[in-house]
């Protein structure tokens, strides 16, 4: 039994999840390299010495606008949209499609830990699967009802967070400009020496062999992906909600190409004049570590689902025309492996820059600057498009797609694609 549906919207959204998942490597080659906080800061852990630094911030700069949340939130956007996916091809199978959507959540959840625990602090998996259990229960609203609990949940929050920062931007402001008073001063000082013992603490880890690297993780962080998945709780699943409701409005297939063109030109223009605006605001005022956190985390979500719907919209414009050549085809046959690439860059990357693989890493015997980190980029690229065609030609899933499947299907059921 296969749990498909129409060819060509399944193709359009595998197109758009390969994006997303090269997209996403973008941003987290940053923290495979260096500490968790070295993703908010072209600064942190430290500057880099002569044009480097320069490098480093041009980086920073265009990932931030180009890559930062926007491809998170089109993956958490198709990943709402596979779900109801899954769910009505369990219903056309005669299968109970919350049970089935249970196993898969659980099986997903489980990854999401291993992920964790052996590979990489920043899994997004097992935050999927308990917000993925949110979705679930609100999934058979209209596509109204589903963006009247999304759209406010996913602003409102946001919105909130990045006011209650708003205070500690301004003090922040005036320490760096010499008028602050010692109250101030001293919080200031007690986050420059919280930020030292974080990365202090992800040096150790980076620097470790495999086992002990794990057993470091655990012992200081057990908890530490479920915490994640409370704390994005408000952006993640709202973003599957919105998935869901663009699905059933037959945005992937339905949608005029006049009104897709207009909705990227809207949501890249304003999203991206915004970011435009915040980046500028960041870069002149030298990267100041308490704004950079909350934008990062609150201030550009807006902005970020703006551009992540413009993006969307454009790739599904695009898709009809460029569908049969062959970038299409690489990028359709990554997203259809994309848990395995998303899994798979990790083990690369990690390998690549920990200190039980060839050490690349922050501070570690043979680092690479951090201006060099387009180029594994780049390479993560090309073999997720070179691998993941042929792969599929020969066994028609990628491996842990394979296996994801087979676990969350009861015995008996076909699982081929």
């Amino acid at each position: 039994m296969t749990l498909t549906a129409a060819p060509g919207r399944i193709a359009a959204l595998d197109f758009l999840r390969g994006v997303a998942v090269l997209g996403i490597l973008a941003i987290n080659i940053t923290g495979f390299w260096g500490p968790k906080l070295a993703t908010f800061s072209p600064l942190i852990p430290a500057p880099e010495s002569g044009n480097g630094s320069l490098w480093a911030q041009i980086w920073f700069g265009v990932a931030f606008f180009v890559f930062e949340g926007k491809m998170r939130a089109l993956f958490t956007l198709l990943f709402g949209a596979s779900m109801v996916l899954f769910d009505q091809a369990a219903q056309r199978r005669g299968l109970d499609p919350v049970r089935a959507q249970l196993r898969r959540l659980f099986w997903l959840m489980l990854a999401g830990y291993a992920h964790y625990a052996l590979l990489w602090w920043g899994d997004i998996l097992l935050p999927y699967a308990l917000c993925g259990v949110a979705a679930l229960l609100l999934m058979r609203l209209s596509v109204a009802g589903l963006l009247a609990i999304a759209l406010p949940i996913f602003i409102l929050s946001h919105t909130i967070d990045l006011l209650l920062a708003l205070g500690g931007i301004a003090s922040e402001q005036a320490v760096l400009a010499g008028t602050a008073d010692p109250a101030a001063i001293a919080e200031q000082t007690a986050m420059a020496k919280r930020i030292a013992e974080l990365n202090a603490s992800d040096q150790a880890i980076l620097g470790a062999g495999f086992v002990q690297a794990v057993v470091l993780k655990l012992g200081s962080a057990p908890l530490a992906p479920f915490k994640l998945a409370l704390s994005t709780f408000s952006e993640t699943m709202p973003l599957m909600l919105i998935g869901m409701a663009l699905l059933r409005a037959g945005f992937f297939t339905g949608w005029s190409a006049r009104t897709l063109a207009a909705l990227a030109a809207g949501g890249i223009g304003l999203g991206g004049a915004l970011t435009a605006w915040a980046l500028y605001w960041l870069a002149s005022h030298h990267w100041p570590p308490r704004a950079l956190f909350a934008a990062i985390e609150d201030g550009m979500a807006v902005p970020h689902l703006l551009m992540a719907l413009g993006y969307a919209a454009g790739l599904v414009a695009l898709f009809p025309r460029v569908a049969h050549g062959a970038p299409a085809r690489a990028l359709i046959a990554a997203g259809r492996c994309a848990f395995t690439n998303y899994i798979g860059t990790s083990v690369a990357m990690v390998a690549l820059f920990s200190g039980w693989g060839l050490g690349l890493g922050w501070s570690l015997d043979h680092a690479v600057p951090r201006a060099a980190l387009p180029l594994f980029v780049l390479a993560g690229w090309c073999v997720m498009l070179a691998w993941s065609g042929p792969w599929l030609a020969r066994f028609g899933q990628g491996p842990l797609e394979a296996g994801w499947r087979r676990l969350s299907l009861p015995t008996g059921v076909n699982h081929a694609r």
